[in-house]
């Protein structure tokens, strides 16, 4: 390995630390209480190394909510589209989505421990990046005759309105129950969605 290729691999790790390190803290102490120093503590960087990588503990939250929402989308965009029927648009998607967010332990305490200022910050760019794919989803759907003609922008809206507050209230339960979530939701806008003839 060369010198770049070890330097890029000792601060991929350094990142990855601050960042494995950040959860753990935020999730036990919420973000309001949690500081810079918690979060080194958690790592055997010191401290000057942290400000190479973030200039705060906002940043640190922010890169989390980031990497949390990605997934989220990434998993729930493969589910709408590898869909053959309008439940399975709905329903699948929606699963991936409750699935994700409590299939891991420190993601669910994380995201259940922060969900006031997640939402804040969620709000701001991976809620609006969420409903854009989904109206592109929905689009793609309609063209397709998967879907009939439909209020694209409010549906996405809508729906994903409703899988923030499902899923907020399935990590803060202590026994989530991810298809009761999932066959609520998809209920709800499948009915909307295609009517019973």
């Amino acid at each position: 390995m060369t010198t770049l290729g070890r330097r890029a691999a000792t601060k991929a790790a350094n990142r990855a630390a601050i960042l494995a390190a950040g959860r753990d803290v935020f999730s036990e102490l919420g973000y309001g209480a949690a500081g810079v120093r918690d979060i080194v503590r958690r790592t055997e960087l010191a401290a000057g190394t942290f400000y190479n990588y973030f200039p705060d503990k906002e940043s640190v939250f922010r890169a989390l909510v980031h990497e949390v929402g990605a997934e989220a989308r990434r998993r729930v965009r493969a589910a709408r589209q590898a869909a053959a029927t309008p439940r399975a648009f709905v329903e699948d998607a929606y699963r991936a989505y409750f699935s994700f967010i409590v299939e891991d332990s420190g993601r669910a305490a994380f995201l259940s421990r922060n969900s006031g200022a997640i939402r804040a910050m969620f709000e701001e760019s991976e809620a609006p990046a969420g409903v854009d794919e989904l109206a592109a989803d929905l689009r793609a759907a309609i063209a397709a005759g998967l879907l009939p003609e439909l209020d694209v922008e409010l549906c996405a809206a809508s729906m994903v309105a409703v899988a923030l507050e499902l899923g907020e209230r399935l990590t803060e339960s202590g026994e989530p129950d991810v298809e009761r979530s999932t066959r609520f939701a998809s209920d709800l806008f499948l009915a909307a969605i295609v009517p019973a003839s």
